[in-house]
């Protein structure tokens, strides 16, 4: 018999094991009727989680995402909206993600074709192209995608493009456009192929992308060019702003622009030293935007970046690994949640750095931090801005322990005048090119 196969001796050893020890029964008898989340949760870890913070930002309501993957969106506008609502005096605001979306999705299919294109010289089973192929409109993004978006379309109070049914709910509208895409690469590989003209070959790409248009608009509806903005203060106020185009509206009410951030990552994986930047290979939107680019840094950095910033009041938009020990409906993240390593008597944990090379950790997530508190300088939890709705957590809000922090949490976005000089010098060096499917290149 083959060394390494699984035979029967081996399978009844198993079978003796597990039935010989009740401890196996008894979790048998549980996990068979509940949830296994159910079963490891960790009630002290429950217990000693409250929402007081002594850094407390939020007097607004949480956002709502629905079923979409627009996190990266929603975080990001909701940086911005405390200021907007002060320089309005109103006491909710929302920015249209809507209008965000239809541009970024725009914008990236555009971006996808013009990428295959200039690889068209690469095998079709290339693992780049494989990979984007794989992927090619997630609704998922990172913060400079953001930026590019807000910097060439400016952006639009949510009454001048409400949400639609696409834009709530995008799987059936990304499944048509996943297909465009996919045909198109096909198409403008052939041609590419044939020998066809580059000015020919990108005309057939308009035309696609102009096609891609239609289906966007069919979905979300059309981006206004010019709107006005009108509306009712906390103090019974009326106000108008007359005609107004959405990089005006942006200029009105942007405290800062996206641009202005710059992104800070920990990942400690051996090789990525601190102090260094690294860009990922076609990790982009809008063709001649700015690439992503990150700063990696200790842990400890991002956490006082953030904490600065909440102190000066403004909110921290941040990416993680949002399915790891997190409670949605009590609104927890904590590295002790669950023992699932009680509950099923098995080794499962991993370091950070070990995550990211095997596999089990990458950002899914992107959200905003408005609370931390804080004893003798030190956090040991944060308040963090879901845009998931009011039902989860507090109305929406999730408390973090320090310690899911600094195992979960992997980027923040802080505007770059806060960094320090040392820091400013580390970001301008040249980013080392990290592959397409290396997991600091996923979506939040």
């Amino acid at each position: 018999m083959s060394q390494g196969v699984l035979d029967s001796s081996i399978i009844s050893r198993f079978a003796e094991s597990f039935s010989g020890d009740p401890a196996n029964l008894v979790a048998q008898n549980v996990l068979s009727a509940i949830k296994p989340e159910d079963a490891a949760l960790n009630r002290r870890a429950v217990n000693a989680t409250d929402h007081s913070f002594s850094v407390h930002l939020d007097e607004w309501s949480v956002t709502a995402q629905q079923a979409s993957g627009r996190c990266w969106i929603f975080a990001g506008l909701n940086v911005f909206r405390p200021a907007a609502m002060k320089a309005m005096n109103v006491k909710e605001f929302e920015f249209s993600q809507n209008f965000v979306q239809f541009w970024n999705k725009l914008e990236r299919i555009n971006y996808v074709l013009e990428t295959m294109i200039e690889t068209a010289d690469r095998p079709v089973d290339d693992r780049t192209i494989s990979y984007l192929l794989d992927h090619p409109l997630d609704d998922g993004g990172q913060w400079n995608m953001f930026a590019d978006v807000v910097r060439k379309h400016g952006l639009v109070p949510k009454a001048a493009m409400p949400e639609s049914f696409g834009s709530s709910n995008s799987a059936g509208m990304n499944k048509i456009l996943t297909t465009l895409v996919r045909r198109g690469a096909a198409t403008l590989r052939d041609a590419v192929a044939s020998g066809a003209p580059i000015d020919r070959v990108r005309q057939a790409k308009e035309e696609i992308v102009g096609a891609a248009y239609r289906v966007l608009a069919m979905h979300l509806g059309e981006p206004p060019q010019r709107f006005t903005w009108q509306w009712k203060d906390k103090d019974n106020a009326f106000h108008r702003d007359e005609e107004m185009t959405p990089h005006e509206f942006a200029e009105a009410y942007l405290e800062m622009q996206p641009h202005d951030f710059v992104t800070l990552v920990h990942d400690p994986r051996p090789g990525n030293d601190y102090l260094r930047t690294f860009t990922v290979e076609h990790l982009a939107n809008v063709v001649g935007g700015e690439p992503v680019k990150y700063l990696n840094v200790p842990v400890e950095t991002l956490k006082s970046l953030a904490i600065a910033s909440l102190e000066g009041g403004r909110p921290v938009w941040f990416g993680c690994d949002m399915g790891k020990m997190m409670s949605r409906t009590l609104g927890i993240l904590d590295p002790n949640l669950y023992e699932y390593e009680a509950l099923y008597r098995i080794p499962l944990g991993m370091d950070k750095a070990s995550r990211l090379l095997y596999h089990q950790t990458a950002m899914s997530h992107a959200m905003v931090f408005t609370g931390v508190d804080l004893v003798d300088g030190r956090p040991r939890r944060w308040r963090v801005e879901n845009s998931w709705g009011e039902e989860p957590g507090k109305k929406g809000y999730f408390v973090m322990n320090d310690g899911w922090f600094d195992e979960y949490v992997l980027e923040i976005a802080s505007p770059r005048h806060e960094l320090s000089a040392e820091l400013q010098e580390a970001f301008d060096t040249e980013p080392i090119v990290l592959p397409a499917w290396d997991p600091m290149g996923s979506l939040a």
